[in-house]
């Protein structure tokens, strides 16, 4: 993760066994929790949209590969989400890393859930970068995996409750385990993980049900890329939830069941090789797919920027 922004007060953090970045506990949730100058933590009590149509607030974003990512930095999003939360009308927040450009790319359907979303978080080193050479450039990465660890401070902080969806058997309950470790106030509405085919009518119900009577504030979902965002579109606003987020591989970092990359392989924007070593089987196609995507994306780019040159490429 980069360095904290200049407008937080969150004090200096460390790292733990899987590597997953974690506030110090040496200090009060309110001193951690501070909110920067830059992005008030005002409670919205007036909402004139819902999730299905637009967010309740302004945006500032920067469209890069024609997805819309929110130019915020970590602390940010995190005070961003808590409006969000604050305002008790269900919207969904998006991490998009270049795996999700390509898939939004390729799909009509995710091109609608995306710009449905309320934020559009940049959770990739190549959006960033690409960013750079615009005249909007993002702050820096806001990775998933570093997001739901602050946002379960907040939570703890507020008063929120969280639940866990998605993930292998016994992940989300070790994921919750850690975060209640970190944040003993932290309350967790649930934790499941559902089969892996589409629910039946019934078994839908009943999920939402649990969802609901928990009283759930923010949903954390980890089903993968694109199912979980998906799923989000259609359900949360059925269900509730004044939040929800897909986040991926983040229930299992906190868990220990897989490992971040070092911070060295983080910081150069490499953190895709270490996981793609770390998995082959599973990650080397998929990562495959997103470097042709990239390549393409950049030659389209130089493209367009010859042609506003008026020259033909």
């Amino acid at each position: 993760m980069n360095s904290a922004s200049p407008v937080s007060s969150y004090p200096a953090s460390s790292t733990s066994a899987s590597s997953v970045v974690v506030p110090s506990a040496s200090r009060s949730a309110t001193e951690k929790f501070q909110s920067g100058p830059r992005f008030e933590t005002t409670v919205v009590t007036e909402i004139e949209q819902s999730v299905v149509t637009a967010p309740p607030c302004v945006r500032d974003t920067v469209s890069v590969w024609d997805v819309p990512f929110d130019r915020l930095d970590m602390w940010q999003s995190v005070d961003a989400i808590d409006r969000l939360i604050a305002a008790r009308t269900p919207q969904y927040v998006i991490t998009a890393n270049l795996n999700y450009c390509m898939l939004h790319h390729q799909s009509q359907q995710l091109q609608q859930i995306t710009h449905r979303a309320a934020l559009v978080l940049a959770d990739g080193q190549p959006i960033v970068a690409r960013s750079k050479l615009t005249d909007r450039p993002l702050p820096e990465r806001v990775a998933g995996s570093e997001l739901i660890v602050h946002l379960c401070g907040r939570a703890a902080q507020r008063g929120h409750r969280v639940y866990f969806l998605g993930g292998e058997a016994g992940v989300a309950e070790k994921a919750t385990e850690r975060l209640k470790a970190m944040y003993p106030g932290l309350q967790i509405a649930g934790c499941e993980s559902p089969p892996f085919r589409k629910l039946t009518a019934e078994e839908q119900a009943a999920q939402d049900a649990r969802i609901r009577d928990a009283g759930t504030d923010l949903l954390f979902v980890a089903f993968g890329q694109p199912k979980g965002e998906q799923w989000i579109a259609e359900n949360a606003a059925r269900i509730g939830v004044p939040v929800s987020i897909q986040l991926g591989a983040s229930f299992d970092f906190l868990a220990g069941t897989a490992k971040r990359a070092p911070k060295i392989f983080q910081s150069v924007g490499m953190e895709w090789a270490y996981r793609m070593l770390s998995d082959p089987k599973r990650l080397v196609p998929r990562y495959m797919s997103n470097i042709g995507y990239l390549c393409s994306a950049l030659t389209t780019d130089w493209k367009n920027t010859v042609k506003s040159w008026g020259m033909t490429a």
